[in-house]
């Protein structure tokens, strides 16, 4: 993690250790606001955060894998509910079920299969090293005998504390224990907001969510304190109720009563919607939790996990057959630990206690290949190389040599891998995990020490095959060459600019789409472009042998939009206001009459804008002269730019606040402008930047919009 995104996080976990490290109380709103008002740190006091993050994330870091399992009262409807068997772990809400109608499954848990050291068994024995329990998901049911309220286990048939025996079986196997705890909370009288269809039946009047907040904070304590968790997990921080404010208590709370426990970034609202990775200043949070998803670079310099299902639910759902094979699952495991982050597995048991026997037979054969290569992935960082055609790498320092570990997807028919190319030094030979050592040999390249590796026809293990090249140093590869330019559009002409990326090489390219060769021109001075280009290019060492992949990169000239014919003369923009469920922009909205419309000078939501509501922006956007325009939209829901009827920007469906950019040449003139916007529950945003290329985002001034 580099030091800017460190020293962001860590700033506040540093003002809160000047504050005496002791958690505010949810109503002591005097004492956050101070802690927050602090800006500035010593270098010193910097240096020491970070070294006391970098502790307790060291065996997380090296971990790499781990377990997640969604278990509660939803398991005993196993999905069904009326009929409909598509639900999952949220039942209560999917199938609207009310409050006292779902309390019953209370009296009917009774988990006699339940078997804390076969869960921790099989976790272990998969190679993964942390499980992350639901001690409380969103029904509010917790997994464990709370001091706190009857809704929990010990008011069922089977009190048994699963929270407790979990902890103490993966003790006993070596696995850390872990727990996901739910700051939403549909059960709770004080937890607000309801959910939408409950209002009309579930008051909330005398509901107080300060008091929510104690009793969240008390159950959290009861954790930390009983059980001495490795990981809070949080989650369910999305809804409008829960402020910065909030996670900055619930944050500091975890710190004063476990300073070496690892919290999620979903205790605060930083996480730029369900997927998303924000670097906003003072942003909580140890990593960050992409969810049913690999990002496509990882995130380079961050701690992040993915947390992804076997099937497609969380939650036991006996009519889901849609089980991701071995290899999928250990294909995800390989990625992740080559983009730098951790993957979180996740198993919805049974009602009774049992795993599914199909995530049972998937996590024996991913054990039985960790058994083999669980060196590649365990204490692994990022790949080095480019994307890599044929695989994944993960590497692993060891004082003075590095070990690259090349994970083969597609074996080579013909026995013979190529490496990448490097400008390391190799020592000793070759490794194939798995497979004999005898007849592995590695032939040298003419100048670089790179070549191929004789293999068998036959790969030893299913799934995946890992060779090990170990190499003095850190890792020297040749990567694709560096391309300086200010996009892939241009307006008029541009210049791109080339440059080696890695061990010294000579950079050379085409602009015809033709594969360079050593004939090619060489890279120099700037390449200017005056109309649609492909250029291709890539590094040669000794100027004649080509290392490392190429690049293959179109420029695109456009013409720029003529401005409109239709007159606007009346400063702002017509608001059309309309009502409804949206989940997305409705593509008929212009036949739907509108409830109000009225006028606004810029783009800005009005005061208690409210819930279940579409706004449309429409008129036109003055641009002062020819050019490549950018446009950043913010917004929670969605939203849609359109600009003399083309989508500059499509920031549609549900999601948190969010920021979208999008392009357009236009010339100067007025354009037709359209900008929609809804919001369905929670928080509302909306916000449009624009910027000419080269210049730096601004809001749009009220002088360019008329209607």
């Amino acid at each position: 993690m580099p030091a800017a995104r460190r020293s962001r996080s860590l700033a506040f976990a540093a003002s809160l250790a000047a504050c005496g490290g002791a958690p505010s109380t949810p109503a002591d709103t005097t004492s956050v606001a101070s802690t927050t008002s602090v800006t500035a740190f010593t270098p010193e006091e910097v240096a020491a955060a970070q070294k006391e993050q970098d502790q307790r994330m060291a065996w997380w870091r090296e971990a790499r894998f781990g377990m997640f399992v969604h278990w509660g009262l939803y398991a005993i409807p196993a999905g069904a509910w009326n009929g409909a068997t598509h639900h999952g772990e949220w039942i209560r809400d999917t199938a609207r079920i009310p409050l006292q109608e779902y309390d019953q499954l209370q009296a009917q848990w009774n988990p006699t299969a339940f078997d804390a050291d076969a869960w921790a068994q099989l976790a272990a024995a998969a190679g993964m090293k942390y499980l992350v329990l639901t001690s409380k998901h969103h029904d509010g049911f917790c997994l464990y005998p709370s001091g706190f309220t009857d809704w929990d286990v010990a008011g069922s048939k089977n009190g048994r504390d699963i929270v407790g025996e979990l902890a103490r079986a993966c003790a006993k196997h070596g696995v850390k224990f872990c727990t996901y705890h739910s700051i939403m909370d549909w059960h709770h009288p004080d937890y607000l907001p309801r959910r939408p269809w409950e209002a009309a039946t579930r008051s909330t009047d005398g509901a107080d969510f300060r008091r929510f907040e104690s009793y969240l904070h008390a159950q959290v304590t009861e954790i930390v304190q009983r059980y001495r968790p490795a990981v809070m997990w949080f989650d369910g921080e999305w809804e409008s109720t829960w402020t910065h404010q909030h996670g900055l208590r619930l944050w500091s709370l975890c710190r004063a009563l476990a300073p070496e426990m690892i919290v999620n970034n979903r205790v605060d609202v930083h996480r730029a919607g369900m997927n998303g990775f924000s670097m906003a200043e003072g942003a909580l949070g140890d990593f960050h939790t992409p969810e049913q998803e690999i990002p496509a670079n990882g995130l380079p310099g961050q701690d992040w996990e993915s947390c992804m299902t076997m099937n497609g639910h969380w939650g036991w759902n006996a009519a889901d057959g849609t089980w991701k094979t071995t290899t999928a699952l250990l294909h995800n495991l390989i990625d992740i630990a080559s983009k730098g982050g951790n993957y979180l597995l996740n198993v919805g048991p049974r009602a009774d206690g049992t795993f599914p026997p199909e995530a049972v037979e998937r996590l024996q054969g991913i054990a039985a290949w960790m058994k083999v290569c669980g060196e590649a992935i365990h204490g692994t960082t990022a790949s080095v190389f480019d994307p890599l055609p044929w695989g994944r790498c993960t590497v692993k320092a060891n004082g003075d040599t590095t070990t690259l570990y090349f994970h083969v997807f597609d074996w080579p028919r013909d026995g013979q891998f190529v490496l990448p190319a490097f400008a390391n030094e190799i020592v000793g030979n070759p490794r194939l995990l798995g497979g004999a050592e005898p007849g592995l040999l590695f032939a040298l390249g003419d100048a670089i020490p790179t070549g191929t590796v004789n293999v068998p026809a036959t790969p030893p293990l299913p799934h995946a095959n890992v060779i090990a090249v170990r190499v003095k140093g850190s890792p020297q590869p040749f990567r694709a060459p560096l391309v300086v330019a200010d996009g892939d559009t241009f307006v008029g002409a541009m210049a791109v600019r080339l440059r080696a990326n890695g061990p010294d090489g000579e950079v050379r390219y085409t602009l015809d789409g033709s594969e360079p060769g050593a004939a090619s021109p060489r890279a120099g001075d700037a390449i200017p472009l005056t109309a649609t280009t492909r250029l291709r290019a890539q590094t040669f060492a000794g100027g004649t042998r080509p290392v490392g992949a190429a690049i293959d990169r179109t420029f695109t000239k456009l013409e720029p939009l003529p401005p409109t014919k239709q007159r606007a003369t009346q400063p702002g923009l017509r608001v059309e206001r309309f009502a409804g469920d949206f989940s997305k922009v409705p593509d008929d909205l212009d036949a739907r009459q509108a409830e109000a419309t009225t006028t606004t000078p810029t783009i800005a939501l009005p005061a208690n804008v409210g819930e279940r509501v579409l706004l449309r922006h429409r008129g036109v956007l003055a641009v002062p002269k020819d050019g490549l325009y950018h446009f950043v939209l913010t917004s929670d829901d969605g939203s849609v730019l359109r600009l003399d009827g083309q989508t500059v920007v499509d920031h549609d469906g549900l999601h948190g606040p969010t920021e979208k950019r999008g392009t357009i040449a236009l010339m100067a003139g007025d354009h037709t402008f359209d900008l929609v916007w809804f919001n369905r529950t929670g928080g509302a945003t909306l916000a449009l930047q624009w910027h000419a290329h080269g210049a730096k985002p601004a809001a749009i001034d009220a002088a360019a919009l008329r209607h």
